[in-house]
């Protein structure tokens, strides 16, 4: 072999070495990004996995942690649920039984409630009242509320409360009927020989109707349901998420 042809051998061998080399590089590289992509994916997964996971825990309804806290069912037609000796933090429900939103709140939230109550963690004020001015959801509405003022037994007045919200009817249609209305009064234990006649004569509705009037003027509210911690009211978005419910008023008592 002549020492040009040994060159042009040589120069070839250096150019095949190059390409090769380049390919190797080429895969490796090619390998590094499916990684990165593939690792990307997963981080992403995870943490959409972890944002779903945050957010229905913090949505998800507390269960009971033990026997109600004493409950008192005042003149006015509020019920007041405390533990002896605790006056703060004060947390005022404003709520209409024919209400959905207050239906959701008392599904989602009711029980945080009930237990920051029993705990001693706070002072829980009921305000039963009527926000709708158009029937049927005001009739409904008001005899609903006349009823609950029908119960004078705080362990009777909660557990009906919470099965007028439990039996809700439709916003478009007569409801809260008065044979309805006496028989959820058994199943939450009554036992007053004057229910049934408080709840027939819809004794309790024009005094109802002015402490809607009055309240909803006093704290100026417009919608159910309106939560005030210590006259402050609670965002929505605080209200349907228990655990943040819960960091929030224990964390007013600090």
């Amino acid at each position: 072999m002549s020492k040009g042809e040994r060159t042009k051998t040589k120069s070839q061998s250096a150019r095949d070495k190059i390409k090769a080399q380049q390919a190797a590089q080429r895969a490796r590289e090619k390998r590094r990004k499916t990684v990165t992509y593939v690792t990307a994916g997963v981080v992403a997964v995870a943490a959409v996995g972890l944002g779903w996971w945050y957010a229905a825990s913090i949505s998800r309804s507390e269960e009971a942690t033990g026997a109600l806290a004493p409950i008192t069912v005042q003149a006015d037609g509020t019920a007041v649920m405390a533990k002896a000796g605790v006056t703060a933090p004060v947390v005022d429900i404003y709520e209409d039984f024919q209400c959905p939103a207050c239906k959701e709140l008392e599904r989602v939230s009711g029980q945080t409630f009930k237990n920051l109550a029993a705990e001693g963690k706070a002072k829980v004020v009921f305000h039963p009242i009527t926000i709708f001015s158009q029937d049927p959801m005001k009739s409904n509405s008001v005899r609903a509320s006349n009823a609950a003022r029908c119960v004078a037994d705080g362990k009777q007045w909660l557990a009906f409360h919470d099965l007028l919200f439990k039996n809700q009817p439709s916003e478009s249609e007569e409801g809260f009927k008065v044979d309805q209305l006496k028989q959820w009064g058994k199943e939450a234990g009554v036992t007053s020989p004057d229910f049934d006649q408080c709840v027939t004569s819809n004794k309790n509705a024009d005094a109802h109707l002015a402490y809607s009037k009055k309240v909803s003027t006093e704290q100026k509210l417009d919608h159910t349901p309106t939560v005030k911690l210590n006259g402050t009211e609670i965002d929505n978005q605080v209200l349907f998420s228990p655990a943040q419910l819960r960091d929030e008023i224990t964390g007013a008592a600090k």
